[in-house]
């Protein structure tokens, strides 16, 4: 990942109501739901609720798919994930095993932090 796509991706969610929509969407999984039901969900009336969607489906955080009239939304995990990783890739000093204090504290599932080992990029 390049610094100007993290920027991007973490700009779009420097607002409520647009990261209460992706955690919302990260809830249902692949499921997703359809607009309306993310605006019945958090109350965000429909010309606000476009307009946020836009903004994360532009930043790659959200996938659309038509269905018939609707359109169905899905968070990307597998860019969060990078973003994660882009953000932690240098833990200390690129010697991630020192990480494995800080992680302890966390209160992420192991399975969804990054290796603690340092794979060679190509």
């Amino acid at each position: 990942m390049e610094q100007g796509q993290a920027v991007q991706v973490l700009g779009s969610l420097a607002s409520g109501p647009r990261l209460d929509i992706y955690r919302l969407l990260v809830r249902q999984g692949l499921a997703g739901l359809v607009a309306g039901e993310i605006g019945a969900a958090l109350g965000v009336p429909p010309t606000n609720l476009s307009f946020h969607l836009k903004a994360l489906v532009h930043a790659g955080l959200l996938t659309v798919t038509a269905e018939g009239r609707y359109q169905r939304y899905r968070a990307n995990m597998a860019l969060m994930l990078d973003v994660v990783a882009y953000l932690t890739e240098e833990c200390c000093a690129g010697h991630p095993e020192q990480c494995a204090e800080i992680r302890a504290t966390s209160h992420c599932p192991p399975a969804v932090l990054p290796s603690l080992s340092r794979v060679p990029t190509a």
